[in-house]
């Protein structure tokens, strides 16, 4: 699975104490109200290569990675699955929305007491949680990084986040200039699919 999909924003919250779950239940009522966003991305690898494009996410469980002109990998998900294309060698990968970290991300019923935590950032406005689901340590890693932002859900707004692979291959994503709940088609989720089309 390609790392993108897989890890860190060193991990992250700190908020005056708050009650026990408390921003967890903040973070949950954020991916629960978050219909739609895009935003632009800046993706290093643990070789320090960068990448940068624009996010596109529609609840529920669509997500496109679009890369900048001149690369040639789009990272899409139709609701169903997640796919890694690779235009230039004309190679579709395919995993179920679940089977990934990003997963906390494209299904906004799943139940974070079971698959995170809150961790400390050392910064007041910050609120950064880990997920890692116990049961499928093969999933990998992600930490999710907020600022506090009081006219998004839940009083948050997504930062970026590192995601670690099951081979502990590190990529950090940072997101810029959110926008929350634009009106997005469902053809934005969809792709050309590189073995049938020769002339990608």
């Amino acid at each position: 699975m390609p790392a993108l999909l897989v890890p860190a924003m060193a991990a992250a919250q700190a908020q005056a104490p708050a009650q026990p779950g408390g921003d967890l239940a903040r973070v949950g009522a954020h991916l629960r109200g978050l219909a739609a966003m895009t935003a632009d991305f800046t993706q290093t690898d643990r070789t320090g290569k960068t990448l940068t494009g624009t996010l596109s996410l529609k609840q529920p469980g669509k997500i496109r990675f679009q890369y900048a002109p001149g690369v040639p990998l789009l990272v899409v998900s139709d609701g169903r699955a997640l796919s890694f294309v690779d235009y230039q060698v004309r190679q579709v990968s395919r995993w179920p929305i679940g089977g990934s970290p990003l997963g906390v991300l494209l299904d906004p019923r799943k139940d974070l007491s079971r698959v995170a935590r809150i961790v400390p950032s050392g910064q007041s406005d910050v609120v950064n949680v880990l997920v890692r689901d116990p049961k499928h340590p093969e999933y990998g890693a992600i930490t999710l990084a907020f600022t506090q932002r009081g006219d998004a859900p839940g009083g948050l707004l997504l930062q970026g986040w590192v995601a670690l692979d099951a081979q502990n291959n590190r990529t950090t994503v940072r997101l810029a200039n959110q926008r929350l709940n634009p009106p997005l088609s469902d053809t934005l989720f969809r792709f050309t699919d590189p073995r049938r089309d020769r002339q990608r």
